[in-house]
């Protein structure tokens, strides 16, 4: 019989069998290392919301992995692996922020303020969780269309490069590589902004005209408002938005209230930042924790028509997607199937997307929008016209999931909603993967506000609790829920698409930036709903980053063990007495100073205290060993599958 960990028995309401994965379990669990506590953490939240069984943790004497077997009734089961870096014999111990330094992470969060610093969320954690499960989901698919595999692979280190591989990209790229390292640009005032109240808020738009008409009515010259427009357009793409100093000056004059008149005057979009409390007293915040971060509604596949047939030895090979997204998360979707060895059709319109030629430019096409979306085939449909809605249609006659992006309610005016298109193929998996949670504009927090990645930060506590662990007043102009969005959406796909080899069941999946948030936080969710699903480990005592000789190094010591090692090594390097006192750790950041940043990684890593070099200049990813698998070279660097199968 399996027994659920303790940490998941006050939550057994999560289980019901109507979830999309009832009757599979994770089994085989082995105990995993303080790396990797806060990626179980997630996993067990995930595994359970889907209605899994989860089975009893067993010791094990090698911390290097965090395995765990995934069943199905009519699979073997998929041997899972976790390992820090894609080398699992490197043996470097990580935290969650070294971790964000060795890839890059911290330092694209970091550009606004001008010096990297931790994104203060257990980020990579939560993806690297979410792609393990995704990664057991799809062999079982390959089994169940007659692959032989039998295990599953990936990486914190694969995650980690996955969330920043637009950035890489950018910084890679062939012609006129982007170099945009924190402090590169004078720090000045970004998003949110604060009221003369003192409420801290973002501001959205899509469209150039409600920006100028706001600035305006502010009293902002035309001239700085249109440097404004370039500065808010840069948060998507280069994750820095240095505003002119005109703009911020004119809000701090204006109470909240009449901000947001004008915003409803001129069209532009406005959302307080909210805390965690805040969202958790929403009416459906505590649905949505429950039901974990997809949607699913399945019905009886009356067709009986199977997967396509398989074409590789990936396990998603032979599958068709037909996907017409834009921007970042139902790209990255829809990507993510591809490298699961997917047949994706891209949707672009006549002309094809105009993100293509955004620079930097490799090979003819912007590299960001490269990394996105290489590996799919393009059509190019006028969704508008009656001719290209007949297209589509053609198409997903043909497919196995449509997923889209669009914004609420333009399915039903396109008559290409769930309803339309499962009347010509009653197969299909029809995706979401949307802004708010919903295809109902009456339903989103506000018909105004724009499903996009920092109104959802905002609205959803995720930007306060960044703000409030930081010291600052913002959340990140990294795009943390795109990316998580669009891991969320791929991962709820192919679970409909292990469901539907299984039961012979059709059906929906809908994911959302705020339903990525719920995850991103669920932890903070369950203590506010006071389950005591998951005791939240203690603070580290140590967490800090510090100027070298050469670079810099982020050094982590979760308890006092961690401590006591970091002392002995400072003093046998240095030769003399270093004190542990919790009071005098500020004296820490003269001592690493006479070494440089790789020097000390060494000293530490051999007296296993996580640390890692920061990585400031993305183009130096290449230079690391313990990376170079999850990397390639060419026109940009691009981030391979964070899956490998046997």
């Amino acid at each position: 019989m399996l027994i659920r960990p303790a940490s998941m028995e006050g939550n057994r309401n999560m289980n019901h069998p109507d979830r999309a994965l009832s009757g599979c379990a994770i089994t085989g669990l082995k105990s995993p290392a303080p790396d990797f506590a806060a990626m179980a953490s997630s996993l067990f939240y995930q595994s359970a919301a889907l209605g899994m069984e989860v089975g009893s943790i067993e010791s094990c004497p090698d911390n290097a992995v965090f395995s765990f077997e995934f069943e199905t009734p009519l699979t073997m089961p998929v041997a899972c692996r976790v390992t820090r870096w894609h080398d699992a014999s490197k043996q470097a111990s990580v935290t969650e922020n070294t971790m964000q330094a060795a890839c890059g992470l911290m330092s694209v969060h970091g550009r606004a303020g001008g010096k990297s610093r931790p994104l203060d969320l257990r980020y990579v954690s939560t993806l690297t969780a979410a792609l393990a499960l995704q990664g057991g989901a799809a062999a079982s698919i390959g089994q169940l269309r007659g692959l032989s595999v039998s295990s599953s692979n990936v990486s914190m280190a694969s995650a980690a490069l996955l969330s920043v591989g637009q950035y890489i990209a950018g910084a890679t790229a062939s012609e006129s590589p982007e170099r945009l390292s924190p402090g590169c640009v004078p720090s000045r005032a970004c998003p949110p902004f604060t009221s003369l109240d003192g409420v801290v808020f973002e501001l959205e738009t899509l469209d150039a005209g409600p920006w100028k008409k706001f600035w305006s009515e502010l009293g902002v010259s035309a001239a700085a408002a249109g440097k404004g427009w370039t500065a808010f357009l840069m948060r998507y793409a280069k994750a820095m938005s240095p505003l002119p100093d005109e703009l911020v000056d004119a809000i701090s004059h204006f109470t909240y209230h009449h901000i947001a008149q004008v915003c409803a005057s001129t069209g532009m979009a406005i959302c307080p930042v909210r805390s965690l409390q805040e969202r958790a007293g929403d009416d459906d915040s505590r649905h949505i924790w429950s039901q974990g971060p997809w949607e699913f509604v399945f019905e009886g596949n009356p067709s009986g028509r199977p997967l396509s047939r398989i074409t590789s030895d990936l396990p998603l090979s032979g599958i068709i997607v037909v996907e017409s997204c834009r921007r970042i998360q139902g790209p990255l979707a829809g990507h993510l199937l591809a490298l699961l060895g997917a047949e994706v059709i891209r949707i672009e319109p006549p002309g094809g997307d105009p993100l293509r030629g955004m620079p930097p430019m490799a090979e003819g096409c912007s590299a960001r929008f490269d990394a996105l979306n290489r590996l799919k085939t393009i059509r190019e449909i006028d969704i508008k016209s009656p001719y290209g809605q007949t297209e589509i249609k053609e198409l997903a006659q043909g497919a196995d999931v449509f997923l889209h992006n669009w914004a609420p309610g333009k399915a039903l005016l396109l008559n290409l909603d769930e309803e339309a298109l499962t009347a010509i193929n009653p197969s299909l998996i029809y995706a979401y993967a949307a802004g708010w949670a919903t295809d109902r504009p009456a339903l989103c927090p506000s018909n105004s506000m724009p499903g996009t990645d920092f109104m959802a930060q905002a609205y959803s506590g995720v930007a306060g609790k960044i703000a409030e662990a930081s010291g600052t007043h913002c959340g990140s102009l990294f795009t943390i829920l795109d990316v998580l969005g669009g891991v969320v959406s791929a991962q709820g796909i192919t679970v409909a698409l292990l469901n539907r080899c299984m039961n012979n069941v059709a059906g929906r999946v809908t994911s959302s930036l705020m339903s990525a948030a719920t995850l991103l936080c669920a932890d903070d969710f369950d203590g506010l709903y006071n389950l005591s699903r998951i005791s939240p480990p203690p603070q580290s005592m140590i967490d800090a980053i510090y100027a070298t000789r050469q670079g810099k190094i982020a050094v982590e010591c979760r308890d006092r063990k961690m401590v006591t090692r970091l002392v002995e090594t400072l003093e046998a390097t240095l030769g003399a007495g270093v004190g542990m006192e919790e009071e005098g750790f500020s004296h820490l950041r003269d001592l690493f100073l006479s070494r440089t940043a790789d020097e000390w990684v060494q000293i530490l890593g051999e007296a296993d205290v996580p640390a890692a070099v920061v990585i400031e200049d993305l183009a130096d990813l290449h230079g690391i060993e313990l990376l170079q698998p999850g990397l390639s070279p060419g026109s940009y660097t691009k981030v391979n599958s964070p899956w490998s199968f046997k």
